[in-house]
């Protein structure tokens, strides 16, 4: 996942507020959590061995599992909404061309011909 994405999590056990405690049955429906991404980790290598006595089969493996770190923003109630980001408009820039009148009197072109219909 990349970093800096915003997740939505909807699968919520447990709400505590102080003293105002909301346990799921087995979830609590409308609760939500947003959370940001912090990026991907691995976490330790483990190793599987798996050996047979007197066959001499030994196989050894290794695994390392991919984790996601996330920062958690907000823990919404049920009914409770996140205000969307208000989203600025880009303005159109003014592109003016301009053209300098003598750049187009003289073109490289027309100075090659008179360069080599002299020298011939």
């Amino acid at each position: 996942m990349e970093e800096g994405k915003t997740i939505e999590l909807n699968k919520v056990l447990l709400l505590a507020d102080g003293d105002n405690i909301t346990v799921g049955n087995p979830l609590i429906d409308g609760a939500r959590i947003m959370a940001t991404s912090q990026g991907e980790l691995k976490d330790d290598k483990i190793i599987v061995l798996k050996y047979k006595r007197k066959v001499h089969y030994r196989n050894k493996t290794g695994h390392r599992q991919i984790h996601t770190k996330i920062t958690i923003d907000r823990i919404l109630k049920p009914g409770e909404t996140v205000a969307a980001p208000k989203r600025t408009r880009r303005t159109k820039k003014l592109v003016t061309k301009e053209t300098p009148v003598d750049a187009q009197a003289e073109t490289p072109v027309d100075t090659m011909k008179e360069e080599t219909s002299s020298g011939t």
